[in-house]
């Protein structure tokens, strides 16, 4: 397993298939989304309580990353077929990845089975690490609020 990559650092680039909000499923590619921020929450399992609070608190208030260029991108273990029904169950409109053999979350050193952590990084528009939380217990997450801060700092007001 890889360490934890640190602000700074490039983010470990990487492929994985997904969802496609509105139908359908896509590669998604980290390096092509240069240009602007990429918001990746990695989470332990679909339709699990937290997991379930955490990517619904997202949708919630999807307009404010979005509104700072954001995009946002969920990833877990399970397969196209659960992130589905996941994405439908909850009214999900963001991607949700599917990492089935474990290679992105080794990659961000977040362990595999039940050492595997939920965390959260926000890759800049150059590709790199501009905040890494990993959360140690899997029954906290960051709030929206907090994600859009780390986001403003990206664009400081120009005067």
């Amino acid at each position: 397993m890889s360490t934890t990559p640190a602000v700074g650092d490039p983010a470990p680039d990487f492929t994985l298939p997904g969802t496609v909000p509105g139908g359908g499923d896509g590669d998604y590619t980290l390096s092509a989304q240069r240009g602007h921020p990429v918001v990746l929450a990695f989470y332990p399992g679909d339709e699990t309580p937290v997991c379930t609070r955490q990517m619904c608190s997202y949708q919630n208030d999807l307009a404010l990353l979005e509104g700072l260029d954001a995009t946002l991108w969920g990833i877990s273990s399970q397969d196209l077929e659960s992130h589905r029904r996941f994405q439908a169950n909850r009214g999900l409109t963001f991607p949700l990845l599917a990492d089935v053999d474990n290679t992105v979350f080794d990659a961000y050193g977040l362990g595999r089975g039940l050492t595997r952590r939920r965390a959260l990084f926000v890759v800049d528009a150059e590709g790199r690490v501009a905040h890494a939380q990993v959360h140690r217990l899997g029954v906290t997450y960051e709030k929206a609020a907090e994600i859009a801060s780390v986001l403003r700092g990206l664009h400081p007001a120009t005067t």
